[in-house]
């Protein structure tokens, strides 16, 4: 006997920005809503989180008062159709930490973790959204073979509205201005 996982017809139909606000933390976990649809994340494996919570915790430090750090929360990109992706860090300010929806005026940096199922949407259609928003600086990490991650970094060109390319890391983070961190990934 099999169980059939039938999704709610909510993850159906075209959802508004009002009607996102009204569901509970439970209904808004894992899914991110793109031109209005609910796209379902992939589960996030053990060695995915670890990254991104040593990311945000040495990113939150680094960052001083006027920044904060987290994982696991919206970023809205849009209102209309509604567009709110859930990075996996996200360096916002520390101002704002009451503020709901995050706004992309509100974010310095974030970060994506790259697992299966993700690889496209991480390498691809974010970067490309969150430099339309002008969200300033992107990281992407991916998973090596070796265990030993690899963050690529971006930076936004505000005239383009397009990320072009920073500095590579494997290892070992070292951010420069507006903060600098150094994060031993190779033990993760």
């Amino acid at each position: 006997m099999t169980a059939e996982m039938v999704a709610p017809a909510w993850m159906h139909l075209q959802v508004s920005a009002e009607q996102y606000d009204s569901w509970s933390e439970e209904q808004c976990a894992g899914i991110e809503i793109v031109d209005g649809m609910v796209v379902v994340s992939p589960s996030a494996s053990k060695r995915h989180n670890r990254l991104a919570r040593i990311l945000a915790n040495a990113l939150d430090a680094a960052a001083g008062p006027e920044w904060n750090a987290d994982t696991d929360f919206d970023v809205r990109l849009q209102d209309v159709p509604l567009t709110n992706r859930r990075p996996d860090v996200a360096v916002y300010r520390a101002e704002t930490i009451d503020l709901t929806p995050t706004r992309p005026e509100h974010v310095l940096l974030v970060v994506e973790v790259v697992s299966p199922g993700s690889e496209t949407t991480d390498r691809i259609v974010k970067v490309d959204q969150y430099a339309r928003v002008g969200i300033p600086f992107y990281w992407r990490v991916e998973q090596a073979a070796t265990g030993v991650p690899i963050v690529y970094t971006y930076v936004l060109d505000p005239a383009t509205k397009v990320y072009r390319d920073g500095e590579m890391f494997t290892g070992v983070i070292k951010a420069a201005a507006p903060f600098s961190v150094t994060v031993d990934l190779g033990s993760v």
